[in-house]
């Protein structure tokens, strides 16, 4: 059990002793550890799954069975035994392996994923392929889904289709924070021992065969005595969708839950095993902790102590401070995030503020038409949510609140390139799926005053809004004029010139202009855009009469971006004299790894930017 795991090799864990897979168990904890304590990464989550993975594949084969994780950060023990164990040194690392399942990686990773709830869904279309395949007794999807992944509506949407169909299939519920209703008292945790084992699942087996040969009113009394032992227990949302239900057993006890799996690998219909663990099982600093051991930065291992320095103010701390100042000064003033308190800043505001600040799990569709509502009823709802997870509610933002023209604010937090989270967190679309929206203005601050005022502004305005800020501190604007207040469809000149050359600004993209504009020769003028939509068309045509080579910058993609916006308005106004380049991102998604590498992988660097534009002004 001492070798490493060749790339070309799955390790065979079938046959294995409970002694040796616990010694393996101890392996992958100190690799993991090792690793992300130098690259960080997800952390507490994958450490409490060790054992889950572990029997997983010393009872199924990820060769031939889909694996199926949710989310998919969890699942390191899995890349390291499945030929990733030298790999793994490069976890989150720029041309390295992923920190989240990715099948061009490995061909046991089933499916890309990096958004949450979307599991079960996966493995009933996989299920449904392997029906259509005849493959039923070769193959079944088993997936792993934790106790917060829940809360999303998609979930059950999978979860009630499959009930119905009966699809063979393996669910491992992954409950590290008793998120599922607590069992009651010694008789349930009896119970629920009783439903684990083999002795219980074929006496209910047994039972059913039974009670289908008997008269109604004898199946009426059984059904009754079922309905009543399974009241006493968490499955019972389980059971009374159509799907078995096992547990709790213990995340930790590699024999429980290999005798566990094998039982639910036989009944041949879809099961729940419904698995406690420890987050951070092994690592006693980490240990039971929520939000602070889940996402890490490099930390020193003996103490825990992040080896990140302290640097400017980032984005998200402007946020929270000027979302304060508003909530202090108008009680209407409420807001709302989808699982992510701290890393959106809500955190602060749900403390000060518990009865107007809410955290609603991972639920973004939920979180945005709540907020609709209070809109209607005449508060001043912000919603907080990533700009990649912001995607998820899509309909949301159409159908409850542009078409009800809501003055609704949009935080679109790490917007942008984020970096080792890679091609499923990367900021890059909301731009263009937010612009083409009736009622919808758009526009972002490029430093912390800015952000102020821009604040300020969606306070006042009272329509639907978003913002958009980086993750991390904005890009310094140097020596360029202060911020002047916010109002709508109105663009700043920053630095006037003689020259041909214009650079436009977006957001953090001022910043990149500004760095970019030291390196030319010939000092350009510098716009700060401001507002993306509606766009200032009276400063736009001035301009346009001065400089005919415009260079945009904005950390979105091209395709219906701002330079997209910009040549709409050019087309619109018949204005054939400038010559139009972005520096917006191309199509196609932006792998993972440190921001600054990727973006020098992108020719986004100010030093690249300014040789480019020397080349085409």
């Amino acid at each position: 059990m001492n070798k490493a795991i060749t790339k070309e090799e799955k390790m065979n864990l079938h046959g294995k002793s409970i002694e040796e897979l616990e010694l393996l168990c101890e392996k992958i904890r100190r690799r993991i550890l090792e690793v992300v304590s130098k690259n960080g990464g997800h952390l507490s989550s994958t450490l409490g799954a060790t054992e889950l993975i572990v029997a997983m594949h010393a009872v199924f084969d990820s060769a031939k069975d889909p694996f199926i994780f949710d989310v998919s950060h969890q699942a390191y023990a899995h890349k390291l035994l499945t030929g990733r164990w030298d790999e793994f040194e490069t976890l989150r690392r720029f041309g390295g392996i992923s920190g989240y399942t990715k099948p061009s990686e490995s061909e046991h990773d089933y499916f890309v994923a990096g958004h949450s709830s979307t599991s079960i869904s996966l493995g009933v279309g996989a299920a449904k392929a392997i029906a259509l395949k005849k493959e039923q007794d070769q193959r079944r999807p088993v997936v792993m889904i934790g106790d917060g992944a829940l809360s999303a509506g998609m979930v059950y949407e999978a979860l009630n289709e499959l009930g119905e169909r009966k699809y063979p299939m393996v669910i491992i519920l992954n409950d590290n924070e008793m998120s599922i209703a607590k069992p009651i008292g010694a008789i349930s945790r009896i119970l629920s021992s009783a439903m684990a084992g083999s002795t219980y699942q074929k006496f209910k087996k047994a039972t059913e065969s039974f009670v289908e040969n008997l008269g109604e009113s004898a199946k009426y009394i059984a059904k009754r005595v079922e309905e009543s032992f399974k009241l006493v227990t968490p499955g019972i949302l389980f059971e009374e969708m159509g799907i078995d239900y096992i547990g709790p057993v213990d995340g930790h006890d590699l024999k429980k839950l290999i005798e566990t799996f094998e039982l639910a690998k036989e009944l041949n219909r879809p099961v729940l095993v419904h698995a406690q663990t420890l987050k951070g099982k092994g690592y006693e600093i980490a240990e039971g902790k929520e939000e602070k051991w889940h996402g890490v930065g490099p930390f020193d291992l003996s103490s825990g102590k992040s080896l990140k320095k302290s640097g400017d103010k980032s984005a998200t701390q402007i946020f929270t401070e000027s979302l304060m100042h508003l909530a202090k000064e108008d009680e209407k003033v409420v807001g709302v995030t989808a699982a992510m308190p701290s890393g959106t800043g809500m955190n602060a505001l749900m403390e000060r503020y518990p009865d107007r600040f809410w955290d609603v799990a991972i639920a973004e569709q939920h979180a945005v038409t709540s907020m609709a509502a209070l809109a209607k009823e005449g508060f001043k709802p912000f919603v907080a949510i990533y700009s990649t997870f912001l995607q998820r509610a899509y309909d949301q933002i159409v159908h409850d609140t542009c078409l009800m023209d809501l003055p609704v604010v949009f935080a679109c937090d790490r917007a942008g390139i984020v970096g080792e989270d890679g091609e499923t967190h990367q900021g890059a679309f909301d731009i263009s799926y937010l612009r083409i929206l009736p009622n919808m203005t758009l526009f972002a601050p490029r430093d912390e005053k800015s952000f102020h005022q821009a604040m300020g502004f969606a306070h006042r305005y009272n329509h639907p809004c978003a913002l958009r800020y980086p993750r991390g501190s904005f890009i310094d604007c140097g020596d360029l004029p202060p911020s002047t207040a916010f109002e709508v469809g109105k663009s700043q000149l920053l630095q006037e010139s003689k020259s041909d050359i214009l650079l436009i600004g977006y957001g953090n993209g001022v910043g990149r202009a500004y760095q970019t504009s030291l390196l030319l020769e010939e000092k350009p003028a510098i716009l700060d855009l401001r507002f993306v939509k509606p766009l200032d068309t009276q400063m736009l045509k001035e301009l346009a009469a001065r400089h005919s080579k415009w260079f945009i910058f904005s950390d979105s993609v091209k395709e219906g971006g701002v330079g997209s916006a910009l040549l709409e308005f050019l087309e619109s106004e018949g204005i054939k004299n400038v010559h139009l380049y972005t520096f917006e991102y191309d199509d196609k998604f932006i792998p993972h790894g440190n921001t600054l590498l990727v973006e020098e992988s992108l020719g986004l660097l100010p030093p690249q930017l300014a040789k480019k534009i020397s080349e085409l002004a």
